[in-house]
C-alpha cells in the first residue's frame, strides 16, 4: 500500500504575491521542502493529489475571507514550482477542486482514498490552521493514519501555525514530523 500525499492549496492565489489571500513570503519558504518531499514520495510509489480551492464568484466564504481562487481565473492553478507533479486533465487529473476548508467536503477525495487504500496520508501545504487542519481532521475521522511534515506547512499567522501543529498532534492524532 503506497502513501498518498495531499498537497493542500499550493496554488497561485495563496502563494504568489499580489493576490488577495497571499500567505506571505514566509509561506513561500516551504516550496523547496514540499518539492523534495514530493520527489521522495513519488520515487517510493506514492500517489500525489492536489487539493485546490475553486470558488464560484458568489461563494459565501467571501463573507469571511476576501474573494480568492475563483473558478476560471489563474488563482486555483497549482504554482509553477510544483506543476511537474500535476498529472492528467479533467476527470483523470490528480487535482481535487474544493470550495470549503476540508478537501473532503463536496469532493471525490473520500472515494479516491478508498480506491488507493494508502498506508498513510501525508498532508502538506497552506494554511496549517485552516485547510490543512480541516482536511487532516476529516482524514482522521475516516481512520486514516495522517502525517504532517511541519516544514511542509505554513500559514499567515505564526501563532496560529504553532497552535494548529499542536492541535493536529494532540487532539486529532496526526503524526507531526
Amino acid at each position: 500500500m503506497p502513501n498518498v500525499v495531499l498537497v493542500v492549496d499550493m496554488v497561485k492565489g495563496f502563494l504568489e504575491p499580489g493576490h488577495n489571500l497571499y500567505c506571505g513570503d514566509d509561506s513561500r519558504k516551504i516550496i523547496p521542502t514540499v518539492r523534495a518531499m514530493l520527489e521522495r514520495e513519488r520515487q517510493a510509489g506514492s500517489q500525489v493529489l492536489f487539493i485546490s480551492d475553486h470558488h464560484d464568484p458568489d461563494d459565501l466564504e467571501f463573507q469571511v475571507f476576501p474573494v480568492h481562487c475563483v473558478k476560471g481565473t489563474e488563482e486555483p492553478d497549482v504554482i509553477p514550482e510544483l506543476q511537474e507533479f500535476v498529472t492528467g486533465s479533467g476527470a483523470g487529473s490528480n487535482i481535487v477542486p474544493k470550495n470549503r476548508y476540508s478537501g473532503f467536503f463536496n469532493t471525490d477525495l473520500a472515494q479516491r482514498l478508498e480506491d488507493l487504500n494508502p498506508e498513510k496520508v501525508i498532508i502538506c501545504g497552506v494554511c496549517t490552521d485552516i485547510c490543512v487542519m480541516h482536511t487532516a481532521s476529516d482524514a482522521r475521522n475516516r481512520d486514516y493514519a495522517v502525517e504532517v511534515p511541519a516544514d511542509c506547512v505554513a500559514t499567515f499567522d505564526p501563532g496560529a501555525h504553532t497552535w494548529a501543529l499542536a492541535h493536529l498532534e494532540k487532539i486529532l492524532g496526526a503524526k507531526v514530523v
